[in-house]
């Protein structure tokens, strides 16, 4: 079983990026789980806060990302970038500093979104890039998945309703979980 640690970077309730996370774990092939992570409860990085110890949900977030055989960063866009929450609990993740290479180093990982916007998430899929970098990630270029308009493409329940998006969250998360397969 190759498992795949989903992170939806949006807190809003009705998110279309948390709604794009769970329809790619509905996709998923056998012998592949999406399981979902949230970041509420991470605190903004405060090193005062990390002197007295890493938080409780940051440590079980990261074990999170430890036990998983991969990760997927399901990003929104603000204002061309990656959503400062989302930039907060990777660097959470990654300290203290001399435990990020065992979060992050050599992990396989993928970056999608979904945007109200006619552009999807491309920028700040790109702007993820350089983090990645830093990080020691092995990220997957073999696929994008950058859903523009998502506003018409999920229901008021948040479920997946077009057809099209679905087959291509479907063959992303299959590509995916073969590139890291191929890591093993």
């Amino acid at each position: 079983m190759t498992t795949i640690l989903g992170i939806s970077g949006s807190l809003r309730r009705a998110s279309y990026n948390t709604a794009l996370l769970r329809a790619m774990a509905a996709a998923a092939p056998a012998g592949v789980s999406i399981e979902i992570a949230s970041l509420h409860g991470i605190p903004l990085y405060d090193g005062d806060v990390e002197a007295q110890g890493v938080p409780a949900a940051v440590t079980a977030l990261k074990e999170r990302v430890v036990a998983a055989d991969g990760l997927l960063l399901v990003s929104p866009e603000y204002n061309n970038a990656m959503p400062g929450v989302f930039k907060n609990a990777i660097d959470w993740l990654a300290r203290p500093p001399d435990d990020g290479p065992r979060v992050f180093r050599g992990r396989p990982v993928a970056v999608v979104g979904a945007s109200p916007g006619g552009f999807g998430t491309v920028l700040a899929q790109n702007a993820w890039l350089p983090v990645l970098r830093t990080l020691g990630t092995l990220p997957w270029f073999g696929g994008r998945l950058a859903v523009s308009r998502a506003g018409g493409k999920f229901a008021a329940d948040g479920a997946l309703q077009d057809e099209q998006v679905r087959e291509q969250a479907a063959a992303f998360v299959a590509g995916f979980a073969d590139f890291i397969r191929e890591q093993r």
